[in-house]
């Protein structure tokens, strides 16, 4: 369960990368800006 607001957006994000593709989602790009965006948040929670 999420602890945090970081956690909970983090938890989406992750969910919603993999929804889209599995689903075959053809934007790559906005794929790429979400990992990068998933990216950040691993680092701020020192994760990575």
């Amino acid at each position: 369960m999420a602890v945090n607001q970081l956690e909970r957006n983090l938890e989406s994000i992750t969910r919603t990368i993999s929804y889209l593709k599995s689903k075959g989602y053809k934007d790559e790009n906005k794929i790429k800006e979400l990992e990068e965006e998933r990216k950040k948040m691993l680092k701020s929670l020192n994760i990575n």
